[in-house]
């Protein structure tokens, strides 16, 4: 036994854990030397962008008050708009979440008598109530902004006759939100939004086509911004934050839907212009460097459970060896003590609350009790290794982030020790002898 398998032991993984963990990964070398390839490609890619926009140490200072000419806040934003190949950016600390971008988006873009139509299917469930789906106070519906919904085909592509059908005059904006939520359909590609979004705009050119881009930036070598996108709209504690980011959130795209935008995060007439940093500055310059390479250790991660669970014959969304379009893996167990014990598992791993016990619970802005593990250093940071889902059917877990592969590899052995440990999965026996 070597001193990293000592290690392992130390902190509680078993050796047949380890052993087939181990087998798992013998298979997956090649993918990940191309997933680090396109790390590569996209860290130039920031990079340049950052020479381009002539960052400086100055845009790291702080500044207080009203903000006006925070140079550091300012330039960011055109890192930003400029990485993603957008008109312009808004990316501030007073955006407190990916809904909540998604909100400012939509309230600043929308107006009564206009209609949303999402044809990627039902949206992320903190989104119901920012629509109306889900009756709630403050609600676009109260404003008199209308919607409608194009599910997925069964295969997960879009339905482009129902969407064609539902394209009418008060229709606004089409809404695409790029990951799966709390869904087990598949992850949309940046090729597949592309098409969508050429076919909206061969209908209805003046629709505003909005992308919900979380968990999705820098999976691919390119973004939905870079393929038709109108607005593209994501959380600085996913992604594109590379873990040091401690709030935020950011709205790319052209510069007139954007500035609606920031008149509705803000106020009419003040826009982008106010705004205080806060100290933020270099926690969102350098997290944004360093998101290429983060969210290529957390695509490692969520692979690696793929192969592992699916094996185990568990259901995985993605699967094995599908191309991978954001860094979400679900696994779904059937019942909830395999969703309890995986986020356990998750939670055990980690390297803040580790001794902490995850349970369910009554979560704002969800329609039954959420499980979650996030032992983060940055609050609900999903960028940072992390689990969660609902408890009702199918009763699937979906796991993201890892900002290094070895702690992304630690809390997948983890979560199958906690498995092991209550019986819920067996190792198949010569696939452990072969590994030993």
């Amino acid at each position: 036994m070597n001193k990293t398998e000592e290690m392992y032991t130390a902190l509680g993984i078993a050796p047949e854990v380890l052993s087939y963990g181990e087998k798992i990964l013998e298979g997956l070398k090649e993918r990940f030397e191309k997933i680090d390839e396109r790390a590569e490609y996209n860290q130039l890619k920031v990079i340049r962008a950052m020479q381009e926009c002539r960052v400086s140490a100055e845009c790291f200072q702080t500044s207080s008050g009203y903000g006006y000419n925070d140079l550091g806040r300012d330039t960011l934003e055109k890192v930003y708009a400029r990485t993603f190949q957008a008109e312009a950016g808004l990316v501030r600390p007073q955006i407190t979440c990916g809904t909540h971008a998604l909100a400012v988006t939509l309230f600043g873009n929308l107006r009564p008598g206009d209609e949303l139509l999402s044809i990627s299917g039902k949206p992320y469930d903190t989104l119901e109530e920012v629509i109306g789906i889900r009756p709630s106070m403050g609600s676009l519906a109260e404003y008199g902004v209308t919607y409608a919904q194009a599910d997925l085909k069964e295969d997960g592509s879009f339905d482009f006759e129902a969407i064609r059908r539902l394209l009418r005059p008060e229709t606004k904006m089409v809404e695409i939100q790029r990951s799966k939520g709390y869904q087990t359909r598949p992850t949309l590609s940046v090729d597949q939004i592309e098409e969508a979004i050429s076919f909206v705009k061969s209908i209805r050119p003046d629709v505003i086509c909005m992308v919900d881009n979380c968990y999705g930036e820098f999976v691919e070598d390119r973004e939905p911004s870079e393929a038709g996108a109108d607005l593209m709209v994501g959380s600085l504690i996913k992604n594109p934050g590379g873990g040091l980011a401690p709030c935020g959130g950011y709205i790319v795209g052209k510069e007139e839907y954007v500035e609606q935008a920031a008149r509705r995060l803000t106020c009419p007439g003040l826009g982008k212009e106010v705004g205080a940093s806060l100290g933020v500055m270099q926690s969102f310059y350098q997290g944004f460097f360093l998101a290429p390479v983060v969210t290529a250790a957390a695509l490692k991660s969520a692979i690696f459970a793929a192969n592992l669970y699916g094996s185990l014959g568990f259901s995985v969304v993605p699967g094995p060896k599908e191309e991978r379009h954001d860094i979400i893996q679900a696994v779904t167990f059937g019942v909830p003590e395999g969703v309890i014990a995986f986020c356990k598992g998750i939670q055990a791993a980690a390297p803040v609350d580790s001794y902490v016990t995850p349970e369910p619970w009554a979560m704002p802005g969800y329609d039954s009790d959420v499980i979650m593990a996030a032992g983060a250093f940055v609050q609900g940071s999903s960028i940072e290794l992390s689990a969660d889902g609902p408890i009702k059917p199918p009763y699937a877990v979906y796991f993201q982030g890892g900002l290094t592969w070895p702690h992304g590899k630690f809390g997948i052995l983890m979560s199958l020790q906690k498995l092991y440990e209550a019986g819920t999965i067996h190792f198949p026996s010569d696939q452990i002898q072969e590994s030993v």
